[in-house]
């Protein structure tokens, strides 16, 4: 295996080959001064213990880890643990970096917040620490998700954002985030454009997972109290993959501990029916950065699906793909049905409704725990919660 530099990007902003910042002229100078604020802020023990107060008492941080022993004994394999990110205000992980993302923007003096959103999670999460800061806030999604996802975006009006409907191209993630860059361009001095993952130009995957690390930081410390010992393997979901990087930066460096993360494999691998960024995609630009893209020939990107709108968006995080090069993390994929599966099964054996992307990586953990013997030790990151999914899920199973 390659000798990885596992702490941060080069100067300008690459892991490995992939990352960077391919943006036009105009957005040069509005990026580089979001990078100029994180490098000022990330070490500055004002702003840390402000955003550290917040995680415990706003958020309800530490995350309990949650050992899953109905499924565990149901599937006669490896303990299988739960982080349990679905238990934080706002019912996912996005909370972690909203926050950070939104004290950043107020000591830079912006006035609003902006963003794309695909499950609706970072846009609730976003527009919850708008209102506590008291910035406007402005959310673009995809109308295919709008309908998917109507309970979140009830809530992020009442959360006082603006939702804007983009009905352009697939009408889901990849055109929320054409549509917030589009929007970003014309008011970039007084907004902060929140990308909601670990993707974007340099800084924004390294920032974003950054401000997600406290997942793996949380999940060490924890099953190291309750078994003495690291897991022998993590499993996350995979979209644009901020709940992934969230838990694995911690264990990059303990080579003992596998890392699986779980991309949509929809309805078919024909082009337009998944989401397998990094099963099936080849190295290329896509907002802001070179990374694995589904892509044509003429390297424009493909239409995706999967179940999970969280999930439906044809790149990845540039780290996610160095990762994969590497060989340290392995990127395997859930179907829909196989996804809906996992719903159930962890609903009705664990009283746990997880995220329809959560249970992508619950779905391969039942795969794999099986194949493991007793005493071996899987962590899945429960990314976030199902309410927002069970008018879909109800629709669907005719409930």
């Amino acid at each position: 295996m390659n000798n990885l530099n596992f702490e941060q990007p080069d100067q300008k902003g690459y892991f490995g080959k992939y990352g960077g910042k391919y943006i036009p002229e105009q957005l040069q100078t509005a990026i580089a001064e979001v990078k100029e604020a994180y490098d000022k802020y990330k070490n500055d023990p004002d702003f840390l213990e402000e955003y550290h107060n917040l995680l415990k008492n706003y958020v309800g941080r530490p995350s309990p880890l949650y050992l899953a022993k109905n499924l565990t004994q149901k599937l006669g394999g490896a303990k299988i643990y739960l982080k349990r990110e679905d238990l934080n205000h706002t019912g996912a992980h996005k909370i972690n970096h909203c926050l950070g993302e939104a004290l950043l923007a107020k000591r830079m003096g912006k006035k609003k917040l902006l963003a794309e959103t695909g499950a609706g999670q970072h846009g609730v999460a976003l527009a919850t620490a708008a209102a506590l800061m008291g910035l406007e806030c402005e959310i673009h999604m995809g109308a295919i998700d709008i309908v998917k996802q109507h309970p979140n975006v009830i809530r992020m009006k009442l959360l006082g954002a603006k939702v804007v409907e983009v009905t352009q191209g697939g009408k889901n993630l990849k055109d929320a985030v054409d549509s917030a860059f589009a929007a970003f361009m014309q008011n970039y001095k007084t907004t902060f454009f929140a990308i909601g993952s670990v993707v974007g130009p340099h800084p924004y995957p390294m920032m974003v997972r950054d401000f997600q690390s406290v997942v793996g930081k949380e999940a060490k410390q924890q099953i190291l109290e309750q078994e003495k010992r690291l897991p022998n393997a993590l499993i996350a979901c995979v979209g644009g993959g901020s709940n992934a990087m969230g838990l694995f930066n911690e264990f990059l460096a303990d080579k003992e501990v596998k890392m699986v993360g779980v991309e949509p494999a929809g309805k078919s691998f024909k082009p337009g029916e998944h989401a397998a960024t990094l099963t099936l995609g080849t190295p290329g630009v896509l907002h802001g950065m070179m990374t694995y893209l589904l892509q044509d020939e003429k390297g424009q990107p493909l239409p995706v699906h999967s179940i999970a709108s969280g999930l439906d968006y044809p790149g990845v995080g540039p780290e996610h793909s160095y990762l994969k090069d590497s060989g340290r993390v392995e990127y395997t994929t859930a179907n829909d049905i196989e996804a809906l599966d996992a719903f159930l099964e962890l609903s009705k054996t664990e009283g746990i409704i997880p995220a329809l992307e959560s249970a992508h990586a619950v779905a391969y953990a039942i795969k794999l725990a099986p194949e493991m013997d007793k005493e071996k030790i899987i962590i899945v990151n429960l990314s976030g919660r199902g309410d927002k999914d069970i008018d879909y899920i109800a629709e669907k199973l005719k409930l």
